[in-house]
């Protein structure tokens, strides 16, 4: 993958003002030709418009022309399949919001500052990949997974206003539209291997030989409970001040009720609610209490997907 410096050829070939009903086609086959496996989204959204996608998802050209030819879908980048792991870079903060320590006496305001501090804590420096700058004012940078490595989600365990998405994530491509505004690749070159010391962050400790049974995988959870997941964690990210821990407590519930009928993995919706509750400036003690409230209580009222 060659790095393109030329901002006009940098925007066309990331489909970022191209015009015409396929802009988003060509952003998705783009995606493809680059050894990205895309799936869609759906269209202003970011929740999937087709089921199991972390296994449809492709590089099949034919496959993303049928697709794309039926709606001006977003693009789903499914980091699993593409190999890669993306750290997504936290907004900076709003007016009012509450950094937690140590940041806040370290001066961070945004996801940026937080990951270029724990770079320079182990005296590296990250390296220049593949970026793109979200809607909000984040950024995802698209690193290459460790050799043998199959990293998957976290949600602030990295630092505040960082989460990753590995194998069963996504996140959503260059081209993409929210709101009226869309996702840029604002550097594009091959991704960078993923640092060591970030790859050692995430690895998880070995798991027990017993395991609980009934846990459901999150890499397969069906398109009707990432939309909902999708659209609890949006309405926390919404709450006007004065209601964001009566929105957080409603959230929790919503997402307890599917954590209890065996539909979402209740570590990732905590993980999820956590990382949200951070980026909005809840106290991270009131926020897991609130959490913990809410998804318990949501748990003992198991919600039924629909047919």
């Amino acid at each position: 993958m060659n790095t393109t410096t030329d901002p006009r050829a940098r925007t066309k070939r990331a489909g970022a003002r191209a015009t015409g009903p396929d802009r988003l086609a060509r952003s998705a086959h783009w995606h493809a030709d680059r050894g990205l496996a895309v799936f869609p989204l759906r269209p202003g959204s970011k929740a999937p418009a087709v089921e199991d996608w972390p296994h449809v998802a492709t590089t099949d050209a034919e496959q993303i022309t049928r697709w794309w030819r039926e709606a001006p879908y977003n693009i789903g980048v499914a980091t699993g399949a593409s190999g890669l792991l993306v750290i997504d870079l936290g907004q900076p903060k709003s007016a009012g919001e509450m950094v937690p320590e140590p940041w806040d006496t370290r001066g961070a305001a945004c996801g940026r500052d937080v990951l270029d501090q724990l770079a320079a804590d182990v005296g590296q420096a990250m390296p220049r990949t593949w970026m793109v700058s979200t809607p909000s004012g984040g950024q995802h940078l698209y690193y290459r997974q460790p050799d043998g490595a199959e990293l998957g989600n976290s949600a602030g365990r990295l630092g505040w206003k960082i989460d990753t998405r590995g194998h069963g994530g996504y996140v959503v491509g260059a081209g993409s539209v929210i709101r009226g505004t869309r996702y840029l690749a604002d550097v594009i070159r091959r991704p960078a291997i993923l640092p060591d010391w970030i790859a050692a962050a995430l690895t998880p400790p070995p798991t027990p030989t017993e395991t609980p049974t009934g846990t459901p995988d999150p890499t397969n959870a069906s398109a009707y409970t990432l939309a909902a997941l999708a659209g609890e964690l949006d309405k926390v990210l919404a709450a006007a001040p004065g209601h964001r821990n009566d929105t957080l407590n409603r959230a929790a519930f919503a997402l307890g009720q599917l954590a209890g009928a065996h539909l979402l993995d209740e570590s990732t919706a905590r993980d999820e609610l956590v990382s949200a509750a951070a980026r909005i400036g809840l106290p991270p003690g009131e926020a897991d209490r609130t959490i913990t409230s809410g998804l318990t209580a949501g748990a003992r009222h198991p919600r039924q997907q629909p047919a």
